[in-house]
């Protein structure tokens, strides 16, 4: 069975909040600020182990997160040089003779901006995420976006945008999240620039409904 390429996205460099959100669930070796990081999602989940071996006999990277599901899996790399990082991903490419343009192309599913968050809905909120705590009277932004694994990327370039709380990122699964917090117009440039980056990365087409913003 050949090896479907979900998602593949280069990360520059791992933005503080970013970085330590992964460490708080990497299982294996914990990124750092400023590293770069690479990220694959393939199907069936089961092939992530080739694409593991791939890279890392070939590269010096070390691998952050790898999660086999039935259907997908999904493997984040992470170096200081970023010439490792694109190593890597030109290797496992190679291997399995494909491009850049056979991953999907990202598809935003849903976007929603909450102001004035009341006291139990930062609670519940705060009792799911992995990353920074939500005040009560902010503003959440939730970006819903397939494959998951572009979550990752999302997050890195809405941190790069602007001063916001990362609460939580699902990269991994049927679709991917990212929530935020903040103040209202810091909450708006980030969702900008995570929306940009998205449309900004091509690939197959990703057939869907269209995405539905609040």
């Amino acid at each position: 069975m050949a090896i479907e390429l979900r998602c593949f996205t280069y990360i520059d460099i791992l933005q503080p909040q970013t970085a330590s959100f992964l460490a708080t669930v990497s299982r294996g070796y914990m990124p750092l600020e400023r590293m770069a990081a690479v990220f694959f999602e393939v199907a069936p989940g089961m092939d992530i182990n080739v694409v593991t071996d791939i890279a890392l006999k070939r590269t010096s990277c070390t691998p952050g997160m790898q999660i086999v599901e039935r259907q997908f899996g999904c493997l984040q790399l992470q170096h200081y040089d970023q010439g490792q990082i694109r190593a890597a991903g030109e290797a496992v490419l190679e291997a399995l003779s494909l491009t850049e343009k056979d991953r999907l192309k990202p598809r935003v599913v849903s976007a929603q901006t909450i102001t004035g968050v009341t006291g139990y809905h930062a609670q519940i909120t705060n009792r799911m995420r992995h990353g920074n705590f939500l005040d009560e009277g902010r503003t959440m932004y939730v970006l819903e976006v397939h494959p998951a694994g572009y979550a990752l990327i999302a997050a890195n370039e809405a941190e790069k945008a602007a001063k916001v709380d990362i609460l939580e990122i699902l990269s991994f699964g049927a679709f991917g999240r990212l929530y935020l917090g903040g103040d209202e117009a810091e909450i708006q440039c980030a969702a900008e620039a995570a929306i940009a980056v998205l449309e900004s990365i091509d690939g197959r087409p990703n057939e869907g409904p269209g995405a539905v913003f609040y």
